[in-house]
């Protein structure tokens, strides 16, 4: 396949070449540009001379529709202008950023603050949460990939939603995530000085993600709800982990919520059901496509605490951008994404 990537000078970007670099079914990878025509892509990191000595191309809608695949990681607000003139051209487009996420125009511009995308791409567009849309996903042309967070919270909460073990109506999300999330732009926020020793909440009831999470539950679950969702920023690089609170609906046990994980994930290789530990860390899943997640429940209160985490950058973006590609040209989800955790 000849892939192309917008945006591939941000960390989204970075991940994907990481794996594409690697990925058997890629042949060959151009990368586009809106600033630094012809700057060589090794230049601007230095860990991938020799490797990446790729010049940055001018966004030309010519050369972007003779590619097989063209994945858009831009900030949001940009992709939703970008893409429409590729839609049926040709190559499937994969979008990382949220403009094709929300169904509703009007939410879009409620929480994003920016002019949404035509309602008719919107249409179009399918919710690529893998484990969960891969259907829709195979036949798609424009892939909307979920956002960091929800990927995190969806994975581990809707089965346990859609089987009404829990009671959706008081859902309670805690979220942390680590520096690399808010991308590789300076700011005040992640100035080194303002996030080492420090440990902030953000966006506090008000996160982009918020309607995302409620739609897609809806979607996969028939539940409507309304969430509490909040997020944090923890001073690491890369890693989100997510704590939900439940109250158990009646008679249900910590064993049942288990078995309906497991039972969801069994032919799923990315999502790993723990049950042998005492505590769940960011570190497991690290530079993978992973997400690991477990459930205890608290007999006092008869609450479920569902916990998940992945890597913000890979499960949830590269990773699972590649992830879908895999299934649109019926390859193992597998492909080129199955390498151990870094851990440390």
């Amino acid at each position: 396949m000849k892939v192309g990537i917008v945006g591939a000078t941000g960390y989204g970007g970075l991940e994907l070449i990481r794996f594409l670099h690697n990925h058997p079914a890629v042949e060959h990878i151009d990368l586009f540009t809106s600033t630094e025509e012809g700057v060589l892509f090794s230049s601007k990191y230095g860990h991938l001379v020799t490797m990446a000595d790729w010049p940055l191309q001018k966004i030309d809608y010519d050369a972007l529709a003779k590619l097989d695949v063209v994945f858009t990681s831009t900030p949001s607000g940009v992709t939703s202008e970008l893409l429409p003139p590729l839609i049926g051209k040709g190559p499937r487009l994969i979008d990382l950023s949220g403009d094709f996420r929300l169904k509703d125009p009007t939410s879009y511009e409620q929480w994003y603050g920016k002019k949404a995308a035509p309602l008719e791409i919107i249409q179009q567009s399918v919710y690529g949460l893998t484990e969960w849309n891969a259907q829709n996903v195979k036949n798609a042309s424009l892939i909307a990939n979920p956002g960091c967070y929800p990927t995190a919270v969806l994975l581990s909460l809707l089965p346990l939603v859609k089987a009404q073990l829990i009671d959706s109506n008081y859902l309670i999300i805690d979220a942390k995530s680590g520096i690399s999330g808010a991308g590789n732009k300076p700011s005040q926020t992640t100035h080194f000085s303002e996030v080492n020793e420090n440990f902030s909440i953000y966006k506090t009831n008000r996160h982009q993600h918020i309607p995302e999470i409620e739609q897609a539950i809806s979607m996969f679950a028939g539940v409507d709800t309304a969430i509490t969702f909040n997020t944090h920023l923890v001073p690491m690089t890369r890693g989100i982990l997510s704590t939900a609170y439940a109250p158990l609906m009646p008679g249900i046990t910590e064993q049942q919520l288990v078995a309906c994980l497991q039972a969801t994930y069994e032919h799923h290789p990315f999502v790993r059901v723990v049950t042998d530990v005492n505590s769940l860390a960011t570190n497991r899943v690290k530079g993978s496509n992973y997400c690991d997640m477990f459930v205890k429940v608290d007999s006092r209160t008869n609450r479920a605490t569902i916990v998940a985490v992945i890597d913000n950058l890979v499960k949830g973006a590269a990773g699972q951008a590649i992830q879908n590609m895999n299934v649109q040209f019926d390859l193992p989800q597998t492909t080129g994404l199955d390498i151990v955790p870094l851990f440390i």
